[in-house]
């Protein structure tokens, strides 16, 4: 298993998507088991970008291993996946002065809401999050979510495995943080045949609802 130190986190692959003199950015982070450009990652990007809006995405070390050729292989340790997010948001507030969203996709948006109140970011959003592993309500995540100061978007399916709205809606969690939950969505917000719901039914219902949450926290 490669050993990776803090000092050695190499420059991380990254995408950006929309005009470079927008107004606002906000850079994701994708989950545990999937690079930067899948579909799901790439709806978002490109539904959400337009004149006053950019979006960066970016691949942990371990992923961008996997892109180079070595084969899959487990997520880095907390700490690193916490330093690439501080280097990530480091990098872009090089060229980037404006209003500065951070998030992503299950483990990509959780590390992220571990580091935002620290660097002071605009806004996170959350596509998916997951608030306990599968199997393991009675282990919450959301110990820093009941301080969480950063105003925070959650998109939720209903009935996640990581987060379902029965489960989720008896958690005490910060005033910060609004839940738009996603009409019979999975933990990528798909719903059901038999909900007459499609994927992209909730899919448009979450970047809109994104947008509008980019714009009033902005």
């Amino acid at each position: 298993m490669e050993i990776l130190k803090l000092s050695e986190i190499p420059d991380l692959p990254t995408m950006l998507d929309g005009p470079n003199d927008a107004d606002a950015m906000l850079i994701l982070a994708h989950g545990a088991g999937a690079p930067m450009d899948t579909d799901f990652m790439n709806y978002f990007a490109h539904t959400l970008t337009g004149p006053t809006l950019k979006v960066l995405r970016f691949e942990f070390p371990y992923m961008a291993l996997r892109r180079e050729g070595h084969g899959r292989r487990p997520p880095n340790t907390q700490k690193i996946l916490l330093k690439s997010w501080r280097q990530i948001i480091d990098q872009a507030r090089i060229s980037h002065n404006g209003p500065l969203f951070i998030g992503g996709k299950s483990m990509g948006g959780r590390m992220a809401s571990m580091i935002a109140d620290e660097c002071v970011v605009t806004g996170l959003v959350f596509l998916g999050y997951p608030f306990y592993a599968p199997g393991k309500m009675d282990k919450p995540r959301t110990e820093h979510l009941e301080i969480l100061k950063t105003p925070t978007l959650v998109l939720q399916g209903e009935r996640d495995p990581m987060g379902s709205k029965e489960v989720v809606r008896n958690y005490s969690l910060s005033k910060s943080i609004e839940i738009v939950w996603l009409e019979d969505g999975n933990h990528d917000l798909k719903p059901r045949v038999r909900s007459g719901l499609t994927h992209d039914d909730n899919l448009s219902k979450a970047a809109t609802a994104i947008t509008n949450f980019i714009t009033r926290v902005s």
